[in-house]
């Protein structure tokens, strides 16, 4: 227990709750803004599995990383609109779509890094590039803050500033309105002319963008190479914690924060004798208890709100 509390009152491990933090903040944006527009984004697992490999070819054809992540942004946006287009136009289920998305982008990745490389499973021989670090100039001078909170990759604090942007967006701007209108009351929204359909596909490729950013992160910055399956469930965990955080941009940011607690507590454990099996299932564990207090805290709200009715 003493080496737990070592562990987790250290600047490296709030550090590294910051760093794995990112992909899920990024998706679970993703969902957010998706959701409010009444289209669940169940393919965020996928995206972000397309966009992490693009983000390495294209870097490593290129030589340059800003490519990269711009066709990692794109093929996000390109895996939404099929979604969206099988959905919204051919009527399909839109939560069975995404999961055919989902296991499509994880075959159909190490199928394209084999016709490309030959390498099977990991990118070992294509040298592609990462997004740069960034130390924070008046930040990183203060004692404990600093450490934890500078010198992250440049996606990092993307994530963290997108937190206000989907914010801003969503409660500030014309089209935000509309989002929200139409994940309320869609009925209603056609009644006045507005193009319901039009406003998910927007809603759904900015869910794309989002998650495509998430999977450039996971290979362009939290590790510099793609790997087969290497999202690991973040997709689905950035789901939980849009749910967990009430569909708000700050709920799902302190959601996302516990999830990548999680994350990077079962990474310190693995130098304690603990089976690698329950130290691994750690973010799934905490995944699974999240949401249960969660649907209790809502089962109880809606049981008050009945009886006062």
């Amino acid at each position: 227990m003493a080496y737990l509390f070592d562990t987790i009152l250290t600047v490296s491990f709030g550090y590294a709750v910051l760093r794995v933090t990112t992909p899920i903040l990024f998706a679970a944006l993703a969902a957010l803004i998706s959701d409010r527009a009444g289209a669940i984004n169940i393919s965020l697992e996928g995206t972000m599995l397309t966009a992490a490999l693009m983000g390495v070819v294209v870097s490593a054809v290129t030589g340059s990383a800003l490519l990269g992540l711009a066709a990692a942004a794109l093929a996000g946006i390109l895996i939404s609109l099929l979604l969206a287009y099988f959905s919204l136009n051919l009527r399909s289920d839109i939560v069975l779509t995404g999961i055919a998305l989902n296991l499509l982008a994880s075959g159909g990745t190490v199928f394209i890094l084999y016709l490309i490389t030959h390498d099977k499973g990991v990118s070992v021989s294509l040298k592609s590039q990462v997004m740069p670090k960034i130390a924070l100039p008046l930040i990183q001078q203060i004692p404990v803050i600093g450490p934890i909170f500078s010198g992250h990759n440049v996606l990092t604090y993307v994530a963290l500033l997108a937190v206000i942007v989907v914010y801003y967006f969503l409660y500030r701007t014309p089209l935000g309105l509309r989002i929200r209108a139409v994940g309320e009351n869609p009925k209603a929204v056609d009644s006045v002319g507005i193009n319901v359909r039009r406003i998910q596909y927007l809603a759904l490729m900015l869910s794309g963008l989002l998650a495509g950013l998430g999977g450039a992160y996971m290979s362009m910055g939290y590790v510099s190479w793609f790997s087969r399956d290497m999202t690991s469930g973040r997709g689905f965990i950035a789901l939980a914690a849009e749910a967990m955080g009430r569909a708000t941009p700050l709920g799902t940011l302190l959601a996302s924060l516990f999830f990548g607690f999680a994350d990077a507590l079962s990474n310190s454990l693995q130098a304690l004798r603990i089976p690698a099996e329950f130290v691994q299932a750690l973010p799934y564990i905490a995944t699974i208890l999240g949401l249960t207090l969660y649907s209790m805290q809502r089962t109880a709200k809606q049981h008050k709100t009945g009886r006062e009715k």
